[in-house]
């Protein structure tokens, strides 16, 4: 008998109009249905209880943290628990001043506007940010060189939303006119287990305890990772007909390439190049990225974070080193010399092609 009550599961791809109808389905409405980030909740709410007794607008918030901690979903809250409208766009889809001309001036009193990765806003859209964030005001460019006049344009009052992977990249005069940043963490175990719960009461699929615990244990601390393979879990279930147990989701996870620490087919290629092609390394960012096929970008802000937190991966000024930990969880022996090839436990060979597609 299946472990599902009612779903379904027609769609086979995560980017189906299904599974984004889904993901809106589960995002929290308010602040007391959030899970995680109690800290940040409890900053958000204070700050929204103040603006509302003073009827006025709030501070302008920026949330910093990496991807799928909730950035989206907190923006839409803020705008649901000051019942204000919200306004949504993106950092890459200003790439000049006259773009978020166009959006601030459509502004209507007291809106929110939301502007996801705003850390790769253009510079000159920042700069006219500055103003429109302290004064409410913009200065337009009319006309070219010597003739050029400065129009000022005034803008209804609003509350800027702005979410960042990537803090660092934004200039301190713009960090510094926010009122508010909240810096989001990663989730702890029983977190991501309340989020796994929740997902599953919505999804009408029985799941036992042990196979929440799994679930957690494999998502990175992430909970839009958490999301999607508990989705991944129900279609094994629905497929196979069987309870959502802990032996469901281990195949499940199994046959999606997430390996009990939560690495991915792109962590092990990491791995492997690290251990196997540079003994363990140290190897620069630029070097790995090629020998993996990869963007560096992709493997410095993506994968690279997650392998320094569990302890996988150390970032010295001569490159990244492989950890104690990384040998033993890849069954290898670090080589005598750092650098040298690396051997399996009692092998006389290199390790060049010993992992297969185990890694």
């Amino acid at each position: 008998m299946s472990g599902l009550a009612h779903g379904d599961a027609s769609s086979p791809v995560p980017e189906s109009d299904a599974e984004l109808a889904f993901e809106g389905a589960l995002r929290p409405k308010s602040l007391s249905e959030f899970v995680g980030q109690v800290k940040v909740r409890g900053q958000l709410e204070l700050l929204l209880t103040a603006a509302a007794m003073q009827n006025r607008s709030p501070d302008h918030i920026l949330l910093a943290g990496p991807p799928g901690l909730g950035k989206t979903t907190l923006a839409m809250i803020v705008a649901e628990e000051s019942r204000r409208p919200l306004r949504l766009t993106s950092g890459p889809a200003i790439q000049h001043a006259g773009d978020l001309a166009a959006v601030l001036s459509a502004l209507v009193p007291g809106e929110i506007l939301f502007v996801d990765e705003i850390h790769r806003m253009a510079r000159s859209a920042e700069e006219m940010l500055y103003l429109a964030m302290e004064d409410f005001r913009i200065d337009i460019m009319v006309g070219k060189g010597a003739g050029a006049t400065s129009i000022p344009l005034e803008l209804s009052p609003f509350t800027l939303v702005g979410a960042t992977t990537r803090s660092g990249m934004l200039p301190s005069p713009l960090r510094d006119r926010f009122g508010f940043t909240a810096h989001l963490e990663f989730y702890e175990t029983h977190e991501l287990e309340q989020v796994i719960e929740r997902a599953a009461r919505m999804l009408g699929l029985e799941i036992e305890h042990e196979a929440v615990a799994e679930i957690a244990g494999r998502c990175r601390g992430t909970p839009r990772i958490a999301n999607r393979l508990l989705r991944r879990v129900r279609d094994y279930a629905l497929v196979h007909g069987t309870e959502a147990g802990l032996a469901s989701v281990r195949a499940a996870l199994d046959l999606y390439d997430v390996d009990p620490l939560g690495l991915d087919r792109l962590d092990r290629a990491v791995m492997r190049g690290i251990l196997t092609r540079f003994g363990g390394g140290p190897v620069g960012l630029n070097t790995l990225a090629v020998s993996v096929g990869e963007e560096a970008e992709t493997i410095e802000s993506v994968v690279e974070p997650f392998l320094v937190r569990i302890g996988l991966v150390t970032r010295t000024p001569r490159g990244r080193v492989a950890t104690p930990a990384a040998w033993a969880h890849f069954g290898l022996e670090a080589p005598a010399v750092p650098g040298a090839p690396a051997r399996a436990p009692g092998a006389p060979g290199a390790a060049g092609a010993l992992f297969g597609d185990e890694l």
